[in-house]
């Protein structure tokens, strides 16, 4: 009887993945590389403004349309959206979980010793939480039109503009990507890390990729309010 009950209340894998601390890292660098791919994507997509409204409102039109007439008008969207969503949850929890266990175990007579490795760490802490806010922001800036007075329903490129052409929207834009910057520099290097993937061999690749795809994102999605502060795209 003592047996069955047991058996009846082991873990299941996932559970045991999930609440062990090696889990929890793999699932923030596994989240992360999804959120790096599509971050990747959403920047290909934002540079086509600069080709004009055309080409932008043709592509964002596009969008909704992929998978057609298999899935209907958006719904590849919102597959992207809830897939996303989950990531950034997961991410998210995963990394909180980790912070209060990482606080709880550190012995006080170790801070010192531990001081450049914290400073990475609050690095990443405070670019998450900035980098959440700004989720949230966004969603209600260019999806919803929430928070956008000059916003009309389909017309993405003159959406845009109208959002960038509030000087206090691009401030919190600019600030956002460079902690998106930094937050991908670290995340890069510590996803390689937790996966295996790095070596002494490959740690200067691996440190080169990370600077490259921090410094080519920062700057391919801060181009768009610059350009549109500019006058560039107008």
């Amino acid at each position: 009887m003592a047996l069955a009950t047991r058996a009846e209340h082991s873990p299941s894998l996932i559970g045991s993945v999930w609440h062990s601390t090696v889990g929890k890292k793999a699932v923030m660098a596994a989240t992360g590389l999804i959120m790096l791919a599509y971050l990747v994507a959403h920047m290909l997509g934002n540079l086509k403004i600069f080709f004009g409204a055309g080409e932008f409102n043709h592509y964002a039109h596009w969008l909704r349309t992929i998978g057609g007439p298999v899935l209907h008008y958006e719904w590849f969207l919102w597959i992207v959206r809830a897939g996303l969503g989950a990531s950034v949850v997961l991410h998210g929890v995963a990394a909180y979980q980790l912070s209060r266990r990482d606080l709880a175990a550190r012995p006080a007579k170790y801070e010192r010793r531990r001081a450049r490795a914290s400073y990475a760490t609050r690095t990443m802490r405070w670019g998450g939480v900035i980098l959440g806010l700004f989720i949230v922001w966004h969603i209600l800036d260019l999806t919803t039109l929430t928070v956008n007075p000059n916003a009309q329903q389909g017309h993405p490129y003159e959406n845009l503009v109208a959002s960038f052409d509030r000087w206090y929207v691009d401030i919190i834009y600019i600030v956002a990507m460079l902690a998106l910057g930094l937050h991908i520099r670290h995340g890069f290097w510590s996803a390689a890390q937790t996966l295996g993937a790095n070596s002494p061999r490959r740690d200067r690749a691996f440190k080169a990729t990370a600077n490259g795809l921090a410094a080519l994102l920062t700057l391919g999605f801060v181009a768009v309010p610059i350009g549109v502060m500019t006058g560039i795209v107008s």
